[in-house]
């Protein structure tokens, strides 16, 4: 019974680095970076994860923060955090996430086993299941009707006697992982993959992954011969010096017993960004239909030109982001701000005109393939980023146009909001109305602050055209 103890304890620190370190990697894009340092301690507060939520999904959250934050302040902001992330979808379910047994209070107490499910959740959501949903070889996954649990207790590597933290994804983002995996890396070595477990533990996994994606970075026949704290470290270290891929872990939290799934997992996810699409690779371009045996091996990639093509935009899209959210810190007045971000605006519109075409589904069922699913959140991500931009401007109008832009936050915000479809048409009937009462309101509203101002002085004045 000790040793369980020892084992879960381990478990537990294991997940706390990785999840810590994968937190870093996306609050470094934040203006200026933050840091976690102590993820029990420094999330309490709800400021740095308003700020992860708000790096992973484009999107700007409101926020409590300053020096003499109280508890009151945290527990607002990150109830605000939990009924962002429930009022997301699960890209598998189609329903919106759950989370049972997270509460914000917990949160702001510290509580270990819930801050590791609620980070867990928010990685298997942004990342693990955005990621597999788009493996357009793993599509044929999409039907599975398992599920995984992800338990903030001894499974997920805390002490025995605490409170379980269980939110219930389907099993297709864990199953898809491992069959790609399997597919397009293990297999081609005769490496036997059952898990994100002990099948890890040597090493030779994770250098298969690598080769998958760049071959002349492995020599497979060295790599056998290697011990297991040898492999491993030369697995992260190629991940993080050639693939820029983050090291999420470290030799010693892997070649141990039992790993742990959740670290593994977030770690593996991460080489999904960077695999090319299969149906032809870089060297001989053969077809690999053989390889992924009883696997739909239809239309699985774009043409190598149009993929390309994709990576640069993807390129592209990044540095506009990092540009865009430069530009919006800086200082200047007004009208320096407006020209810049109309600046952006024609840079995005002129390349999303030259990109559409690519974004066209290449498949049967209508799925995008990993290279253009990766565009297209790019896109989402700098479309945000300048609508909010736009948004913020528009609010920092001098006078009445400063009344006209708040009215047209809270009409972008109305717009924005997804109208849930019920199973009961009744009830999907009685959302429209409210919603289109809720829009004559606002019309209204904007013909009463727009008397005596001329159209021109509205810089979005034609947004009121859609609530019509």
């Amino acid at each position: 019974m000790q040793k369980l103890y020892f084992i879960t304890y381990e478990q537990e620190a294991v997940q706390k680095r990785t999840f810590t370190k994968w937190i870093n990697s996306h609050l470094a894009k934040c203006k200026p970076p933050l840091e976690v340092n102590d993820l029990f301690e420094d999330i309490k507060d709800g400021v740095k994860l308003l700020a992860l939520l708000e790096v992973l999904s484009g999107q700007r959250l409101p926020r409590e923060q300053g020096r003499q934050l109280k508890r009151i302040h945290w527990v607002s902001n990150i109830g605000t955090a939990l009924k962002f992330l429930e009022g997301r979808k699960s890209l598998y379910r189609g329903s919106p996430i759950k989370l049972v047994n997270i509460h914000a209070t917990d949160i702001a107490d510290g509580r270990p086993s819930i801050i590791l499910g609620l980070i867990w959740t928010v990685i298997l959501y942004f990342q693990i299941e955005e990621l597999t949903s788009n493996l357009p070889a793993l599509q044929a996954l999409s039907n599975s009707n398992s599920s995984v649990e992800s338990v903030a207790s001894s499974e997920t590597g805390s002490p025995p006697m605490k409170r379980k933290v269980v939110n219930k994804f389907h099993g297709n983002a864990k199953k898809a992982l491992l069959r790609w995996v399997q597919c397009t890396s293990a297999k081609y070595h005769g490496i036997e993959v059952k898990d994100f477990g002990p099948s890890w533990c040597d090493g030779i996994a994770f250098q298969s992954v690598v080769y998958a994606i760049r071959p002349d970075l492995v020599d497979m026949e060295v790599v056998r011969r290697r011990s297991n704290r040898e492999n491993l470290e030369s697995a992260f270290a190629l991940a993080e010096n050639e693939l820029g891929i983050p090291r999420l872990l470290d030799p010693e939290d892997v070649d141990v017993d039992k790993p742990d799934e959740k670290s593994i997992m977030t770690y593996v996810a991460q080489f999904l960004k960077h695999y090319p699409n299969p149906h032809h690779s870089e060297t001989d371009g053969q077809h690999d239909e053989l390889r992924l045996g009883t696997i739909p091996t239809f239309a699985l990639s774009v043409p190598r030109e149009e993929r390309k093509m994709l990576r640069e935009l993807k390129v592209f899209l990044d540095q506009l982001e990092r540009d865009v959210l430069r530009a919006q810190g800086a200082e200047g007045n007004l009208t320096d701000k407006y020209q810049a971000f109309k600046s952006f605006s024609v840079q995005y519109e002129m390349k999303k005109k030259q990109t559409d075409p690519l974004l066209q589904p290449v498949h049967r069922d209508g799925k995008l393939s990993v290279d253009q699913a990766l565009v297209k959140q790019a896109w989402d991500r700098v479309s945000a980023r300048l609508l909010d931009w736009h948004i913020h401007l528009d609010k920092s109008l001098p006078g009445p146009l400063g009344v006209i832009g708040a009215w047209l936050h809270r009409a972008e915000m109305a717009l924005r909001e997804d109208i849930p479809i019920q199973h009961a048409h009744e009830e999907t009937a009685n959302v429209l109305h409210r919603k289109l009462d809720q829009h004559k309101v606002t019309q209204q509203t904007f013909e009463s602050h727009c008397s005596g101002i001329t159209t021109n002085t509205c810089s979005r004045g034609s947004c009121s055209n859609r609530f019509m």
